[in-house]
């Protein structure tokens, strides 16, 4: 049977990897409900508790954390994750089974939940730690590296920049779904309304002080106006009117120039139906504010 539990982890690694190619880092849960196909024989990753085992394993293969968990769930530092016990019995047998592959040193699956029904996977993860008295798990996540020393001499220091970028991007994704979300999956210039083709664009970078991942410092747009964005070809006013900059005007050029960004000179930005969901108008002219400076000494 461990050749089996051996040969299913390692088809599931590769599944998940073809997902992404496919989804991109946020995979809808019913992907995950259908899974992949051994000997005839589906293969789910996730089910309806957090700790899932397939009907073909006799030992769990993924871990979830749904975006209304009642969990607390926390990465800590040194790219652990501390993840709740099923319930409060240590004997459960969900929580015997995570036990064993600590035990056994076998890797398995972090799902983590970024909106409702869409899940960012993490692969692979691995119990290291059992703490029976506060009814946690911990589990070691993020980039593998195998030798860390030849990065730097500050191993520590390695170790708490990768759990950084594994919180960032988690949470990262978390954002983009909501702001998605909250634009009805269309582009808040163009209308265009393919998920797949849209990006969550902070009004202000998250790299500076307010540069909160939180939809009212995001906008849905597409690749183009997400581009062009950034680039300050366009600004966004406090009162949400756009702004195309004055030499990008008076350009000539062919048909995506004139439709793709001329037209939108002075047309309303596309708002979310939610009210307290609007783009926050004191980073709108923090950002405008930018850009015109910009335009002006372009």
């Amino acid at each position: 049977m461990e050749n089996i539990d051996s040969k299913i982890r390692l088809l599931a690694f590769e599944w998940l990897h073809n997902q992404c190619q496919i989804y991109g880092n946020t995979i809808p849960r019913n992907v995950f409900e259908k899974g992949f196909i051994y000997e005839s024989q589906r293969v789910p990753l996730i089910g309806p508790q957090g700790i899932f085992k397939p009907q073909i394993l006799d030992l769990p293969l993924t871990i979830t954390t749904s975006p209304k968990s009642p969990y607390a769930d926390r990465l800590i530092a040194d790219n652990y994750l501390l993840y709740k016990y099923r319930g409060t019995d240590p004997q459960h047998r969900d929580n015997k089974g995570l036990r064993e592959l600590m035990k056994r040193e076998i890797p398995l699956i972090y799902l983590f939940g970024v909106s409702v029904g869409k899940y960012t996977p993490t692969w692979p993860v691995y119990i290291v730690g059992d703490d029976q008295a506060n009814l946690t798990f911990k589990v070691a996540v993020g980039e593998i590296v195998p030798d860390m020393s030849k990065m730097t001499p500050d191993i520590e220091a390695t170790r708490r920049y990768l759990t950084v970028q594994t919180q960032y991007r988690l949470h990262q994704q978390r954002f983009r779904e909501e702001v998605i979300a909250a634009y009805q999956e269309r582009c808040a210039i163009c209308r265009l309304h393919h998920p797949e083709l849209l990006d969550a664009t902070h009004i202000i970078p998250d790299s500076e002080p307010m540069g909160d991942p939180i939809i009212n410092n995001g906008l849905a747009l597409c690749n183009l106006h997400h581009a062009a964005f950034d680039r300050l070809i366009f600004g966004i006013r406090p009162d949400y009117m756009i702004e195309v900059r004055k030499d990008i005007l008076e350009e000539e050029d062919g048909p995506m120039l004139q439709h793709g960004l001329q037209k939108f000179d002075q047309q309303k930005l596309i708002l979310p139906r939610m009210h307290k969901n609007f783009p926050d108008p004191e980073r709108l002219e923090i950002r405008y504010n930018k850009f015109k400076n910009f335009a002006e000494n372009y």
